[in-house]
């Protein structure tokens, strides 16, 4: 299908947990590396439905921040039943919204909008196709899977839906949704930079780090602001050679670092350069966020994750994945890291052997789906239908 010609293409985004604006960031640097005429503008949803940033004057800070600082401490509990009062809060705002969007729509006049949140998409695509009929809407799942009802798939919408799972196609058929609105990934998006990287001499880029070239060495992640649990995690593995990579969290990282350990550690605060850290790891522990999960296997690394009432509820589905796909182990606390780690180190070329199989290629293959559904959003009616190529796997 040739190129869609200069158009102006909006990816929406939000902070909380950082992924969303992470895959937003994934798919514009893609959009450009594949040289596509596009102007890609990211949307901040926040910032158009709060523009005189009310919230952060009433409260000190954003609404995200407030999201990321629980993740931080690891206050996640009970965050189920807080995503049916946030659901029903938009549903009962829904007409309002929909007129705030529909102003920002007839102003800024995308010609494709792609949103990477969840919850919204009702009253984004709703108000898109009031405010500018024709003009296609595109939800892309950053989640494994979707978290029912109405996180990602909305049933009867007519949203197109990215999926990077056969799970999340499966969801998308059982929601009613047509064939040539469902497009198939190989995973996740994640950045250019886990597939890019250059081999390393492992052994003396440990040694300049002082961590021991032979032991086997795990890497800490738990997202850009890392998570308390880490430190329970230190403390139980203090014979296990780790990297804990803290992001901006430097309240946890001090406390890491001053930790004793009978094993070399190397405590990180933020850094992009997280995919050469991994190619220095043998192994991933942190929770079964979509992102992380990807970027390990990506580099061939195991995980080892957990899977409890604590776990956030659209992420409960990736502990189930990482089974199913024998990429690692699922614990149900981390209590057990000890004794998980020791399983992990046993089966390590097993578990490697399974990650190294995985060929997760969505940061190339969104950016072509996104350029056919243009060109069909371009074609008169009858040509469009025909031309529709449904699912992409």
């Amino acid at each position: 299908m040739s190129v869609a010609p200069d158009r102006t293409v909006d990816l929406v985004y939000f902070n909380a947990g950082g992924g969303h604006r992470a895959s937003a960031l994934a798919l514009e640097s893609a959009i450009r590396r594949q040289g596509l005429p596009w102007k890609v503008r990211l949307i901040n949803l926040r910032e158009v439905l709060d523009p005189r940033d009310s919230f952060r004057k009433l409260t000190g800070m954003d609404p995200e921040d407030v999201y990321n600082k629980r993740l931080a401490r690891g206050w996640t509990l009970g965050l189920a039943q807080e995503l049916k009062l946030l659901q029903g809060m938009i549903r009962w705002g829904h007409a309002a919204l929909a007129r705030q969007l529909q102003q920002h729509w007839l102003r800024s006049e995308p010609d494709l909008v792609v949103s990477l949140i969840p919850n919204f998409n009702r009253v984004l695509c709703e108000s898109l196709a009031s405010a500018l009929p024709g003009v296609p809407f595109v939800t892309v799942l950053t989640d494994l899977a979707d978290h029912p009802p109405n996180f990602w798939i909305e049933p009867g919408l007519g949203q197109h839906l990215v999926c990077g799972s056969a799970k999340a196609v499966q969801q998308a058929r059982a929601a009613g949704c047509a064939e040539d609105r469902i497009h198939a990934t190989s995973g996740m998006l994640i950045r250019s930079a886990f597939y890019e990287t250059q081999p390393i001499d492992r052994a003396a880029e440990r040694r300049r780090l002082k961590l021991d070239p032979d032991r086997p060495t795990a890497l800490v992640l738990f997202g850009g602001q890392g998570s308390k649990a880490m430190l329970g995690i230190a403390k139980r593995l203090a014979d296990t050679q780790l990297i804990l990579v803290c992001g901006h969290n430097e309240a946890l990282a001090r406390p890491l670092r001053a930790l004793p350990s009978r094993a070399p550690k190397l405590v990180l605060g933020f850094t992009s350069d997280v995919a050469r850290y991994m190619q220095l790891a043998d192994f991933f522990i942190g929770k079964p966020g979509p992102g992380s999960l990807s970027e390990a296997v990506q580099m061939g690394l195991p995980v080892l994750v957990v899977r409890n009432r604590w776990t956030l509820p659209q992420e409960r589905y990736n502990a189930q994945w990482v089974r199913e796909q024998g990429v690692g182990l699922v614990c149900s606390s981390f209590v057990e890291v000890d004794r998980a780690v020791n399983e992990m180190t046993r089966h390590l070329d097993r578990f490697r052997s399974a990650a190294g199989r995985m060929r997760n290629r969505a940061v190339f293959e969104v950016p072509t789906i996104l350029n056919g559904i243009l060109a069909r959003a371009d074609m008169p009616q009858g040509e469009a239908v025909q031309g529709a190529v449904g699912i992409h796997r």
